[in-house]
């Protein structure tokens, strides 16, 4: 079994290159963020080096879930849906996209799986590069997947579906690309969806999470298009360009607030509230103050 994404690679990089080419003269600052289409190197390399080492991180936790697939597939799903049927093909490409929906939208309501993810919105650039900042725990959406073979879809056809879905999502990390179609832009995730979703403007938080489509976002209520150029970026923005910090600085957050609360309530929400969850502010009785003397 090959993994598409080993092809797609060289294409990655040839387009990377390209772009960053493209917007060299763009790599200066303007009304305090980056222009459109704009690189800055070291934010780039930092994404750069983030997808590589999820490379690796991905490998090796693939490798184990393909050994549960199997396992789910050949003795606990009720039928074994056939690999050369193109319904077959339907199920696993819509069915990996809806649970990467799902993912994806716990992703940014669930702080601790935030924690996994938000690693990839910390740049304030918007551009291929991008793309690469990839997370480096899988194991949330590895999880959900599992739903397929054990619906009978075959454990690599789950895999392949996967890496067309990563696949995809390359190509709408850019602000070269305006909006296209409206046909393509009701059914499929494009750059403008997509910009929305890495925008921390209120009107754009928690928007657009489709990975190849854009329908489960107008069918749960997800869906903004985009109004004007977003504010890339987390809401609390990480200066540092250092990928250890990036990935893991907001597990060491959840770990302070777990620490610093007196409640075993107030340390489940930290774990598992949205990012931002604080306790509400306990209401301090009325204490009569001292009467005035009239003078």
């Amino acid at each position: 079994m090959h993994d598409p994404v080993t092809f797609a690679v060289p294409f990655f990089l040839i387009l990377l290159v390209i772009e960053w080419a493209a917007a060299r003269k763009l790599a200066h600052i303007e009304d305090d963020r980056p222009p459109s289409g704009a690189y800055s190197r070291p934010d780039a390399w930092a994404s750069i080096w983030m997808g590589v080492v999820s490379v690796g991180t991905s490998a090796v936790m693939n490798a184990i879930a393909l050994l549960g697939y199997a396992a789910l597939y050949v003795y606990v799903a009720p039928w074994q849906l056939p690999a050369t049927a193109w319904y077959t093909w339907v199920i696993a490409i819509v069915g990996v996209d809806f649970l990467y929906y799902v993912y994806h939208r716990m992703a940014h309501r669930v702080r601790l799986v935030w924690a996994t993810h938000q690693a990839h919105h910390s740049s304030q650039y918007f551009n291929l590069a991008t793309a690469l900042r990839q997370k480096w725990n899988i194991s949330g959406d590895v999880f959900l997947r599992a739903l397929l073979p054990l619906l009978g879809v075959p454990p690599w056809m789950v895999f392949a579906s996967f890496s067309i879905n990563l696949i995809y999502q390359y190509w709408i990390h850019t602000e070269r690309i305006g909006k296209l179609w409206r046909l393509i832009e009701f059914v499929f995730n494009t750059p403008s969806h997509h910009r929305v979703h890495h925008g921390m403007d209120d009107i754009y938080l928690d928007k657009n999470y489709g990975g190849i489509l854009i329908i489960f976002d107008r069918l749960f209520g997800s869906f903004q298009a985009e109004e004007f150029r977003p504010h890339y970026g987390l809401t609390k923005q990480v200066d540092t360009y250092n990928i250890w910090k990036l990935q893991t600085h907001e597990y060491v957050a959840i770990a302070r607030d777990v620490r610093a609360a007196r409640r075993w309530r107030d340390r489940l929400g930290y774990i598992f509230g949205p990012p931002g969850w604080a306790p509400r502010a306990t209401a301090q009785p009325d204490i009569a103050g001292p009467i005035p003397v009239s003078r």
